[in-house]
């Protein structure tokens, strides 16, 4: 049983209530409050020591990581963040100034998005450690996005570049609150996710709750130099191209607009977001599945993202 077909288990009879808007499947849950003009967004993240980082990882950079997941789960949401509180579990011969340092490196991106750190929770986990983070954030009442609005004829966009994450951006990257923000305040987005584990795979999940299939245009992939270093180099055992695909961690945004939005959108990110890049990748059809188009043609895509427990 891999990952995704635990979920589906674990998630086909769990109890809710009057309170719950959207519930286990997207980025993050939707809550009502009572609010107004806003709802809830209630999200939770971890990372492994053996996963996640490794025991020479800088611990600045692992909590900088364990906080930017759940902040780029908030942005895939357009939402704004509120709050965290921090789990930790640690080995009965932990390095205080180690941990120190993790908090050190949750902090500095904390304080540079509003966020409070509020507590948590402290417990023995042998062997390694595991830090989870549950998350509060905030989206205007009728403007916060989903995974399943694509419809067929839209255009597919990423942020940024993909593949070759293991060369640093996993650990150092900048979750797209400010840019997810612009783009519900600017134009109809229609579906929106991050990609953590592969456009491959990210982009099915949101095709599936979506109803649609894709086509994707390989020159429009957006490749890390990263990736093509690693490929050059034979550090990666997978072409820089199927990197860009399937190695995740990428934390880019992954979302979908209308056609006639797609040029007028490349204009005026250009000029609000002059250093990120923005791609059109390929376009919502109708059906299911993930084609891939290229100067021979066009074929099913076969590569997949990363699964825990394949």
């Amino acid at each position: 049983m891999n990952e995704f077909e635990l979920i589906r288990c674990l998630t086909r009879t769990l109890p809710t209530n009057e309170s719950v808007v959207v519930g286990a499947g997207d980025d993050c849950a939707v809550l009502e409050t009572g609010a107004k003009d806003r709802l809830l967004l209630f999200k939770t993240d971890a990372v492994v020591e053996g996963i996640h980082f490794t025991n020479e990882t800088p611990p600045e950079k692992i909590g900088h990581k364990a906080l930017a997941r759940c902040l780029s789960d908030i942005a895939a949401m357009a939402g704004t963040p509120a709050a965290a509180l921090i789990t930790l579990g640690l080995p009965r011969d932990f390095d205080a100034a180690f941990v120190e340092a993790i908090y050190a490196g949750m902090s500095a991106l904390a304080r540079r998005h509003n966020v409070a750190i509020v507590g948590g929770e402290t417990t023995t986990n042998p062997e390694r450690v595991l830090i989870s983070v549950a998350m509060i954030g905030f989206a205007p009442r009728g403007r916060f996005l989903l995974r399943s609005g694509a419809k067929a004829g839209d255009a597919i966009f990423v942020t940024g570049e993909l593949g070759g994450s293991l060369a640093g951006k996993h650990l150092e990257f900048e979750p797209r609150l400010a840019e997810a923000l612009w783009l519900a305040e600017n134009f109809h987005v229609h579906a929106m996710m991050d990609i953590s584990d592969g456009l491959a795979g990210d982009l099915r999940q949101l095709l599936k709750t979506s109803g649609v299939g894709a086509e994707l245009h390989k020159s429009a992939i957006p490749i890390s130099r990263a990736a093509k270093l690693a490929a050059k180099a034979g550090d990666s055992a997978k072409p820089a191209f199927v990197a860009a695909l399937t190695d995740g961690e990428d934390f880019e945004l992954l979302f979908t607009v209308a056609s006639k939005d797609a040029v007028p959108l490349l204009d005026a990110w250009k000029k609000q977001f002059p250093k990120l890049r923005l791609s059109c990748i390929g376009k919502i059809i109708a059906g299911e599945g993930v084609t891939i188009r290229d100067k021979t043609g066009v074929r099913p895509l076969t590569a997949h993202g990363y699964v825990h427990f394949a």
